[in-house]
């Protein structure tokens, strides 16, 4: 598997931003991913993308690249809403899939794309790529390490202005709503810690447009924690989760970004500072899916939690009816 020198070949479904800006230029840096194909519906994105970075296809259907023998891989950074039906088309293809978070917009569709995925003998993997942090990872070591003690409290936030009104984040249709586009971090980072499912949730949210545009939610889990996350479109940026144990407390600033920075660890010892480098995670990202498929073996980030993350997700929704 992989092309001559060592590289898998990769195939983009849209030119979406977050292709455009950050994971068509991982690619260029990878050690092991080639960009080499990109669908889009628009000719003018064709001929941008075509004229900015160096791919060797491109297709104004995402079925004429689907069929292109020589993609291995494709990346889905589509609307929420079509992440289920290309997943299922590209695997079917005999293509390996990284999608976009979150994976679905409900457990199962979540399940189906999974399932085809096994049956077909492909990777799959959903893309988050602030697990492939230097921030992430220290904050797992500082648990491993038993520096919090026990874990009773995890709050955690993402939350931004939305000032575009014609953005698909907005649109109920497409998948739009905060709890999907951002809450799904807060979601997945109280999962990475307690590594279950919680045993009650209760939410409220206010909604605009069909959609939530500010959202909170408890989540009472079996071991004792309790955890609160917050998402929303409406307000001032706010990225930053707290974890707090029986021997102590861990700030984590920034906490699904790759900027260098500090997370700040408070024990009875006093506060400690802990320095964080800046992280090509994208970059991360890719070459372990891409490396994963090379060495047939599951990617970092497992299907298995994928699955609890929209099965909290849809919980969350169903608490708010």
């Amino acid at each position: 598997m992989g092309t001559k020198n060592g590289k898998i070949k990769w195939g983009i479904l849209g030119y979406a931003r977050i292709a455009r800006v950050n994971v068509i230029p991982a690619m260029l840096r990878s050690s092991n991913a080639e960009f080499y194909a990109i669908a889009s519906r628009d000719k003018a994105k064709l001929k941008e993308c075509g004229d900015t970075y160096p791919v060797s296809r491109t297709y104004e259907s995402y079925d004429n690249l689907l069929d292109d023998p020589d993609v291995e891989a494709v990346y889905i950074p589509l609307p929420n809403a079509f992440h289920k039906e290309w997943t299922i088309k590209a695997a079917r293809k005999g293509k390996h899939v990284l999608c976009e978070k979150p994976i679905a917009l409900n457990a199962t569709e979540c399940d189906e794309m999974i399932h085809t995925c096994k049956e077909q003998k492909v990777k799959f993997m959903e893309a988050f790529m602030y697990r492939y942090t230097h921030r992430t990872r220290k904050v797992n070591e500082i648990i491993t390490n038993g520096k919090l003690g026990e874990i009773k409290y995890i709050n955690s936030c993402y939350r931004f202005f939305l000032a575009n009104p014609a953005s698909i984040k907005l649109i109920p249709e497409l998948g739009g709503g905060s709890l999907y586009d951002v809450g799904c971090y807060p979601v997945n980072f109280i999962g990475m810690i307690t590594k279950d499912g919680p045993e009650s949730i209760t939410a409220e949210c206010i909604k605009d447009s069909g959609i939530d545009i500010i959202l909170s939610a408890i989540l009472k889990y079996r071991s004792g924690i309790i955890a609160t996350l917050h998402c929303g479109f409406n307000a001032y940026q706010r990225i930053y989760s707290e974890i707090v144990g029986t021997k102590g407390a861990l700030e984590v600033p920034d906490a699904f970004l790759d900027d260098p920075g500090y997370i700040t660890l408070i024990t009875d010892t006093g506060s400690e500072k802990i320095e964080i480098e800046k992280s090509d995670r994208y970059r991360y990202e890719i070459e372990d899916f891409s490396q994963a498929i090379i060495d047939n073996r599951e990617p970092m980030f497992s299907l298995e939690e994928t699955r609890r993350n929209m099965a909290v997700i849809d919980r969350i929704y169903a608490a708010l009816k």
